[in-house]
């Protein structure tokens, strides 16, 4: 039976001992080099990253911040592009986007997933090319849908009954023909967080294949004026380490494909098969390579395409953070190291730094594992078991929840977390009025600020109170 404390799982009965994969290190100052992106290294115990030391990144833009590796992420946006190279690979705007990454992006030759007005904003001002752009969402507004058509999405995932209505309507309205992809739900849960898990019935997302409704949703988008019906897409969910999970899904996927052209005589020539693979936060993660994933999945649908008889489709894939999420770390700055004595003699380490909830939800939200190391100086002091937590006024305000850290932390030393590309910036909040850090990219020995760091104007731009009173009145 699991005891559950009000306070979070932080709190709960036999937190206080570290997770069973969490060993020693032998040497607290050494980097994991798969945690990190591919030009961090250490110098007597400074981090950099990019060939820029974060010690003086920190010094140039302050801390907390993002810092983003930039021949990291093209490389990964790159082995995914030649791994999967008779794919379309669509970059995950909700992993984090901005109009440089954009550019990247498309530099890079991968196509864009983005699922709100907003995403297709940024992609907009960025000049993104828009036939590569798909556009994802379960409740897609009229005016998002009239934005997409006008800009020439490249291809609309719809998601419901009534967004097909609502999507006919206005691309008849434009006279334009919007391309269309049907989501599917096959049914199939991936090894994830019930949040991130978005294949199994109970859920918001898609047509369910079992109940019909898929079958129904392809019928209607084939007969609907001014929608091209291409083909159907599906996502099982996201940190996701192989191909386990695709094998049945593309299995029932690919069984209705066959199915709309049995039944309803349309061949449909696309299929997207999502992706949401994962990425190694901690030393228990070990995710597939570009290069296995293609493989594997290229032979699951082969294989059940033989199995059915039909032709295999153009397929698309969506890595999800597999390409930005190990391109970014996040630097703090420790604030207090506080033990606390426990029950039977235990004690718990805090190290408080300056950042928290508010620049990375996902500890809290769920219950993601981090690593982290000392970013700004070498230390001697043996390993300490640490928790390391933000500044914000909640118990469960946890960036990494167990990691050893130097014996001798203190004040203004800085901390590096690595693996925060993916959902920390584009989850980012102003909880307790805090400030969003910025986003540093760095490259070949040179930081450049992509997304700056918003000030309190920022903050306070958009309090329409009262009229401020002056110190006059």
């Amino acid at each position: 039976m699991t005891t559950t404390h009000e306070a979070g799982w932080a709190h709960a009965s036999g937190a206080l001992r570290g997770p069973s994969w969490l060993r020693e290190p032998s040497d607290p100052n050494a980097l994991v080099d798969r945690l990190w992106s591919a030009t961090a290294e250490k110098t007597d115990g400074v981090l950099s990253v990019g060939g820029v030391a974060l010690t003086d990144l920190v010094a140039a833009h302050g801390s907390p911040a993002y810092v983003l590796d930039e021949v990291d992420f093209r490389a990964r946006a790159g082995a995914f592009r030649d791994a999967f190279a008779d794919y379309d690979v669509y970059y995950a705007g909700k992993a984090f986007l901005c109009t440089t990454t954009a550019r990247w992006v498309d530099e890079e030759g991968l196509c864009l997933d983005v699922c709100t007005g907003g995403e297709l904003a940024v992609a907009e001002r960025a000049g993104f090319p828009m036939h590569r752009v798909l556009f994802h969402g379960n409740n897609k507004s009229e005016a998002e849908l009239r934005r997409a058509v006008r800009l020439g999405v490249g291809r609309v995932v719809v998601d419901s009954f009534q967004e097909i209505e609502r999507l006919a309507a206005v691309a008849s309205e434009s006279g334009r023909t919007t391309r269309v992809l049907v989501r599917v739900t096959p049914g199939v849960e991936a090894h994830t967080h019930e949040y991130i898990a978005t294949a199994h019935e109970d859920q918001k997302f898609g047509f369910s294949i079992t109940a019909g409704d898929a079958l129904e949703a392809v019928r209607r988008v084939g007969s609907a004026p001014g929608l091209g019906l291409r083909g159907l897409h599906c996502h099982i969910g996201s940190q996701i380490f192989d191909s386990s999970g695709f094998e049945v899904a593309a299995k029932r996927v690919l069984a209705l494909h066959a199915r709309v052209a049995d039944e309803l005589g349309v061949t449909l020539p696309e299929m997207d098969l999502g992706g949401g693979f994962g990425i190694a936060y901690t030393t228990q993660d070990d995710p597939s390579e570009p290069g296995r994933l293609a493989a594997e999945m290229t032979a699951i649908v082969a294989h059940e395409c033989r199995a059915l008889g039909v032709a295999a489709p153009r397929l698309s894939i969506e890595p999800g953070r597999a390409v930005v999420g190990p391109s970014m770390c996040t630097v703090y700055e420790v604030g207090t190291v506080k033990q606390v004595a426990l029950d039977g003699g235990v004690t718990r380490t805090y190290v408080s730094v300056d950042g928290g909830m508010s620049d990375n939800i996902r500890t809290a939200l769920y219950d993601a594992d981090y690593s982290c190391t000392l970013a700004s100086r070498a230390s001697s002091a043996a390993p300490v078991l640490s928790r390391v937590v933000g500044k914000h006024c909640e118990a469960g305000d946890v960036v990494v929840k167990d990691e050893f850290l130097p014996g001798d932390l203190a004040p203004g030393d800085l901390v590096a977390v690595p693996g925060t590309g993916a959902y920390c910036r584009s989850m980012a909040s102003n909880y307790n009025h805090t400030l969003r850090p910025p986003v540093v990219a760095v490259r070949d020995g040179v930081a450049r600020v992509v997304v700056r760091r918003e000030t309190e104007d920022d903050l306070l731009v958009t309090d329409v109170g009262p009229e401020i009173r002056t110190e006059q009145e």
